[in-house]
């Protein structure tokens, strides 16, 4: 009798960018403009603080040390990399490989308490305490929980941090047999307890599943519609998290915040102009794969109930996919992880029209937008820093490069 076989490939939700020409930042003040929430007359930030001319192929978030110095990892380049932004240098944390202090897919680095960090090491499968001194600690895999056919995929693949070192993910909305949700759970993992709480719950972009092959063998994938809408989320400091939400065709969306406690505040809504899915669109969609490169698939294989689960970023669609997929009639009114800046402020992007400039809404802890901001095309906010923001710019390689502006 033959060992019956189930193969899933699911790729996560791909987050586009838009590119372009420019080098300044804009703000949008809602005070300057006479209404909460209105928009107005756009202001310049200043000049970029510093700009490192080392080349990346993918960044995802970035980590501020205490002495000023920032922990880059590039999961396609297969680097860990400490940058002085004022002095331009880099230097290699660690190597390529599955021992100590090595790493196969160094995807993110986040802060934990006492000035130490936390790597994602994506191709092993694990997650990796680094000491102040940036040594390497103890490690743990980030799929939680048993893995069987049937049963939740839980990745702790952080999406954000606190204060105390809890971790924050999503569920996949999915299980190891490939049954597909339409909805999905922000989970808070303690690293000293393991324990795993339940945050808020958000929607998940609409998808396909596609199943080939016999009984015995059998193929499932899944993968996401483009441009379809989503709930988008991030972490503050102090555990509060941030979702911003949106009924498909209200032309409405709005922020709430969920406190450690279960409290949660909402903010008015804020209308938008749903923007019409045309071929630039869908191009400029195309070629924004480049900024996570290609996504995060995930790849999983059973045999008699035994699962093995590879995760990794590459293979983003080439020029003749457009077609092949499944489109909605207009873009959501935002996307993307939403950062949180010291002073806690959600920074959420909108959608806009193929060629127009990346644009973020500002909104406080009341779900009040404060401000909105503009930046170049080729550019994309991914952390914070004392007082400083830092901005990656993308060249029409699709090379990537770290700046830094001041706080607004």
């Amino acid at each position: 009798m033959n060992d019956k076989a189930e193969r899933i490939r699911f790729r996560s939700s791909i987050r586009p960018t838009l590119r372009g020409v420019g080098a300044t930042l804009a703000l949008v003040s809602a005070g300057a403009c006479g209404g909460e929430g209105a928009e107005g007359d756009r202001t310049g930030l200043g000049p970029v603080q510093a700009a490192l001319e080392h080349e990346f192929a993918v960044i995802q978030t970035v980590r501020e040390l205490p002495d000023g110095r920032v922990l880059v990892a590039d999961p396609l380049g297969q680097t860990l990399l400490v940058v002085d932004m004022e002095a331009g240098t880099t230097a290699a944390v660690g190597r390529v490989g599955e021992g100590p202090e090595e790493y196969r897919q160094p995807d993110a680095v986040w802060p934990l308490p006492g000035d130490r960090s936390l790597l994602v090491d994506l191709g092993n499968g694990r997650l990796t305490e680094m000491g102040a001194d940036l040594s390497f600690g103890d490690t743990r895999p980030y799929m939680l929980g048993s893995f069987r056919m049937g049963s939740p995929i839980m990745l702790a693949i952080p999406q954000g941090v606190d204060e105390d070192g809890g971790i924050y993910f999503q569920g996949f909305g999915m299980t190891a047999g490939g049954a597909v949700a339409d909805s999905s759970q922000v989970l808070r993992y303690d690293l000293e307890t393991e324990a795993v709480d339940t945050v808020a719950s958000v929607k998940l972009t609409d998808r396909t599943r596609r199943t080939s092959g016999g009984p015995n063998n059998q193929n499932v994938s899944i993968s996401p519609i483009p441009l379809s809408p989503a709930d988008s989320w991030g972490v503050a400091a102090d555990g509060r998290v941030v979702v911003a939400r949106s009924v498909a065709g209200s032309g409405e969306f709005w922020v709430e915040w969920f406190t450690p406690d279960a409290e949660v505040a909402r903010g008015r809504p804020y209308p938008y102009a749903p923007v019409d899915i045309g071929r630039a669109e869908m191009e400029e969609w195309r070629d924004a794969q480049a900024e996570t490169g290609g996504g995060m698939t995930i790849r999983i294989e059973g045999v008699n109930g035994n699962m093995d689960m590879r995760a990794g970023r590459g293979g983003a669609p080439g020029n003749d996919d457009l077609d092949g997929y499944e489109w909605p009639d207009s873009k959501p009114a935002f996307f993307g992880r939403i950062p949180v800046d010291p002073t806690g402020r959600a920074w959420v992007r909108r959608h806009a029209a193929a060629g127009d400039a990346p644009v973020y809404d500002l909104f406080d802890g009341s779900g009040t937008r404060t401000a909105t901001i503009e930046l170049p095309m080729e550019r994309r906010v991914v952390a914070f820093g004392e007082g400083v923001v830092y901005v990656v710019r993308m060249d029409e390689f699709d090379l990537q490069y770290l700046e830094r502006y001041g706080l607004p």
